[in-house]
């Protein structure tokens, strides 16, 4: 049985090693450059904007984590959750973690109106491709995932012009 709980700042560090572990079973290892402190603002900082829920065994061992943050659609005119990582620990796949860690996502969307709930995930991961569709979800069919970063980011970003800040 898993129990959902909201991340606390005493999970910093075990949020941050199942990204790590995440990132190994993703073939990146060396891609990962979260910090406890980077991670620790963005969950509670002042203003946080990324959200995260742990799943606990019976016994109370962190077994895996949800992080995901809000986006909006125009055409619904609501807002969504984006999971940015769904990670459950190797050793206890299966037990129905990763499963609750969706429906305690569902659930919030539910609650709160959302349209939708969703994510990326690699082509190769089967397993995980398979998972998601015995829980009902579909792959988006026609679309495909864009990314700018790294230098293409910085020289792109650096030839636009941004407005000064409004004074008030």
């Amino acid at each position: 049985m898993s129990v959902i709980r909201p991340a606390t700042q005493h999970d910093v560090l075990a949020i941050l090693r199942m990204i790590h572990e995440l990132a190994h079973y993703e073939k990146e290892p060396d891609a990962v450059r979260n910090t406890p402190e980077l991670l620790d603002q963005a969950l509670f900082g002042d203003n946080p904007r990324v959200f995260a829920a742990m799943a606990e065994d019976d016994a109370g061992d962190v077994q895996g984590f949800a992080l995901w943050f809000l986006n909006y659609s125009t055409w619904e005119g609501v807002h969504g959750i984006y999971l940015e990582d769904l990670y459950v620990r190797p050793e206890t796949r299966g037990e129905g973690h990763g499963k609750a860690l969706l429906q305690h996502l569902a659930a919030i969307a539910v609650e709160n109106g959302y349209a939708r709930v969703e994510w990326s995930v690699l082509d190769w991961n089967e397993p995980s491709i398979n998972f998601y569709r015995r829980l009902g979800a579909r792959p988006m069919d026609g679309w495909s995932t864009f990314r700018l970063t790294g230098d293409a980011l910085d020289s792109f970003g650096h030839a636009a012009s941004l407005p000064a800040p409004a004074r008030g």
